[in-house]
């Protein structure tokens, strides 16, 4: 079993920057795991934000938050960040941490493939 938690949610206004941090309790698999950032809006479904791979030392982006947000992931820590800059209204959203092992095909911004979820944190952008 894996816990998550997520910190650093908040308000800012338009462009502002903020800082996500998730603690796990353990690793899913010792090497081959994705860890990243997921997010919801209200009336919309859950969309990957940021992935890492941790053997593959990859992160895939969502092409609306590529150049504006940074994930990055201490080991020593078994946590992961995300930095997002220039964030924008459409931004607004509850950010989740998921993990799962990897598995053959996975795609990694799916969120229908990770079984272990943080409780989540509002992030809202105003213009």
């Amino acid at each position: 079993q894996v816990r998550l938690m997520e910190s650093g949610g908040g308000s800012v206004q338009s462009g502002g920057s903020l800082r996500l941090s998730c603690e796990a309790s353990n690793y899913a698999d010792e090497n081959y795991y994705y860890f990243g950032w997921f997010r919801q809006a209200p009336g919309k479904a859950r969309e990957g934000v940021a992935v890492n791979y941790h053997y593959g030392r990859q992160t895939y982006y969502n092409p609306s938050v590529k150049g504006r947000f940074t994930a990055s992931e201490d080991t020593t820590r078994r946590t992961i960040y995300l930095q997002m800059n220039d964030l924008k209204p459409d931004d607004t959203a509850i950010y989740y941490c998921a993990q799962n092992r990897w598995i053959p095909s996975m795609e990694p911004l799916d969120s229908h493939r990770y079984n272990y979820w943080g409780q989540g944190t509002q992030v809202t952008v105003s213009s």
